[in-house]
């Protein structure tokens, strides 16, 4: 079974990224890095609004309604989530990766294992990479996991100066897990989903991906992970509203 496109461009951004970084005499200036943001930010509403714009269909009336369906799963999923702590154990998660990380920027000479663990974590609990994985396994949609390639690649090359190359195999972690998701969605959930309740799991999906860019623009803060169980509401809201 091949390789999902999403995970391996993933994986492959962040082996380039670690690259980079080995390469790189210094780091990017504060303007560069303000073009990336701008840039990411973009390309991550547009793959966000297109990911919507594909998944309505029908006359317009039809649409607006899968449209509500859709926010309507965003906000109840962000209740579940937030009772569920989804947030919480998301910043569990970022607080221990940053430890390592200030832990190693101490001690260069510190165990290279924890170098591995911090990047695969922060690489594998990335909310719009688990919306990508999804989306690429439904509908074989990995635009929005390119972006989050693109992102880990600038990311990696910061971490190559403080971990240097154990840090490169935190890519084999992203690429089975994004890719055991994608399959694991492709395989078990999208044949027991018919096309309207797919295409309401996409712009559920669709509109976090936009949430997203809130986040990279520095906007406000966004508990991101508390709105991951949309995905899992939009196509049970779909069947209870058809």
């Amino acid at each position: 079974m091949a390789i999902p496109t999403g995970a391996f461009l993933n994986a492959i951004g962040i082996l380039l990224g670690a690259i980079i970084g080995l390469a790189q005499r210094k780091p990017f200036s504060l303007r560069s890095q303000l073009v990336f943001r701008n840039v990411i930010g973009a390309f991550t509403i547009f793959f966000g609004l297109r990911l919507i714009y594909i998944s309505l269909e029908g006359p317009f009336l039809s649409c607006l309604k899968q449209l509500c369906v859709a926010v309507l799963a965003v906000w109840s999923g962000f209740w579940i989530g937030k009772l569920f702590h989804f947030q919480k154990m998301s910043n569990y998660l970022g607080r221990l990766a940053a430890r390592t990380i200030a832990a190693a920027q101490h001690n260069p000479s510190s165990n290279p294992g924890d170098a591995f663990n911090a990047c695969a974590i922060l690489f594998c609990a990335a909310p719009l990479g688990i919306i990508g994985a999804v989306s690429d396994g439904l509908s074989d949609y990995y635009q929005l996991l390119g972006v989050k390639a693109v992102m880990d690649a600038l990311a990696m090359t910061g971490f190559m100066k403080v971990f240097r190359w154990p840090a490169a195999l935190s890519a084999l972690p992203v690429l089975f897990f994004f890719s055991a998701v994608s399959l694991a969605v492709q395989l078990y959930v999208k044949p027991v989903l018919a096309p309207p309740s797919l295409d309401s799991v996409n712009a559920a999906g669709g509109l976090v991906a936009c949430m997203v860019t809130v986040v990279i623009f520095e906007v406000r803060k966004v508990e991101l992970a508390n709105y991951l169980p949309a995905l899992v509401i939009a196509p049970l809201l779909t069947k209870l509203l058809a």
